[in-house]
């Protein structure tokens, strides 16, 4: 008997241990949070929903123990809409981690809503700076770009040309004011002078009244401090307003690959831009965005979708190398982790939530030196991770003063 029943007991341990799986699995839910049907779809949108499915399948997530999972949604560019999202993605359907959100005042807003829920909010499509300054929050990593880095690559660059005084023509919203802000910091750093300013509202589709502003001030620049949308109707009708003619010249201070496509190189020739991504900047670019276009009609990503992927990837990884998914000690390992990206090269995320690596100067090429479709980039300039994003010290982000404290 006593044979017996250690022979039963033996076979159901054995039992046991081959139903046990190998590696224990975490669940993990990300919330993809965009534009997807006004006017940052193209730069962000479906494609950004692709770039973070991407990420998991090439962290390869079911051979690490992941189960990972994706809702995502349309923000139509509404605060109230974004953070009432966000809410319920956190409070009823278990997303433990939200990407993307292109518009600063959606950005600002979910932002809050994860810190008072203690998850994760890895930011790609908006650019206000105020997400590593005033409003850090140590739930948040800003990772592609920024208003001051955008600022201090294009504003800057064209002043030391030669290229003031700047007119600025702003969208009315939080992303607006942050960029047209440092644009206008960088160019007085610069030694330039700004001779005036005007705002108009999101998705405006006559900006005659507004050119004829910037035509009536002299001004030399004239930087568009807007994006998507807005930003090539505005360089349309300045074309027509006969602007560029004239001798002034139009300054995009937040531009993305999608809209040189959507404003043709006739159009769009020789604007100087600052970018944090190209599809076409080296072997490994080219390899991950080959694989984009394969799975999206063609079209090589932005930098706002390739941040998607590249954050993305950074988030799985820390979860695999903290071996929890818990928000506090996730973002712990990212900010322990040096960035050591494919998309993005090498850089950290620091204190105040800014990831930082290289940004890029760009011209956009004659039509007559483009050699094919995607090809509208010429690299005028590299400006090095340490250079390319604000001081930490200058952002005025509590958490870096509470670090000096203790």
């Amino acid at each position: 008997m006593k044979r017996l029943k250690s022979a039963l007991l033996g076979a159901v341990a054995l039992a046991a241990v081959a139903a046990a799986p190998a590696v224990a699995q975490t669940n993990v839910k990300i919330g993809v949070l965009s534009d997807m049907s006004s006017l940052y779809t193209d730069l962000a949108g479906a494609g950004s929903v692709l770039a973070a499915r991407m990420a998991a399948d090439d962290f390869g997530a079911a051979a690490k123990g992941l189960k990972v999972e994706f809702v995502s949604a349309d923000h139509q560019n509404k605060p109230d809409v974004g953070s009432n999202i966000a809410r319920q993605w956190f409070d009823r359907d278990g997303v433990d981690m939200i990407v993307d959100v292109p518009n600063s005042g959606v950005a600002l807003a979910v932002n809050g809503v994860t810190r008072e829920k203690n998850k994760v909010f890895l930011v790609s499509g908006a650019a206000t700076s105020a997400l590593t300054g005033e409003q850090c929050s140590p739930n948040t990593v800003h990772w592609t770009y920024d208003t001051w880095a955008l600022a201090n690559g294009t504003g800057s660059a064209i002043t030391k040309q030669g290229g003031t005084p700047w007119f600025f023509i702003v969208a009315d919203y939080a992303f607006g004011a942050a960029l047209e802000r440092d644009a206008s910091a960088a160019v007085e750093r610069a030694g330039g002078k700004v001779a005036g300013r005007v705002k108009h509202p999101l998705s405006a589709t006559d900006f005659s009244s507004f050119l004829l502003q910037a035509q009536a001030s002299g001004a030399k620049i004239v930087g568009l401090a807007n994006a998507g949308g807005d930003l090539i109707t505005a360089i349309k009708q300045a074309s027509e307003f006969g602007i560029t003619d004239g001798g002034q010249a139009l300054a995009g201070l937040l531009i993305f690959s999608s809209d040189v496509k959507a404003m043709g190189l006739p159009a769009a020739k020789g604007l100087l831009l600052t970018e944090a991504f190209y599809w076409d900047l080296n072997d490994q670019t080219r390899e991950f965005s080959k694989k984009f276009g394969e799975k999206f009609s063609g079209k090589m990503p932005t930098s706002a979708q390739a941040g998607v992927y590249s954050s993305a990837m950074h988030y799985l990884n820390a979860i695999k190398d903290a071996k929890t998914k818990d928000a506090p000690k996730v973002m712990a390992q990212m900010r322990a982790t040096p960035i050591d990206d494919p998309l993005f090269g090498k850089g950290e995320v620091r204190i105040d939530g800014r990831a930082t690596h290289p940004m890029y100067l760009f011209r956009v090429k004659t039509p007559e030196a483009s050699k094919g479709p995607w090809d509208i980039y010429e690299l005028v300039a590299t400006i090095p991770a340490d250079e390319a994003f604000r001081p930490l010290a200058d952002g005025g982000c509590p958490l870096v003063e509470a670090a000096k404290k203790g």
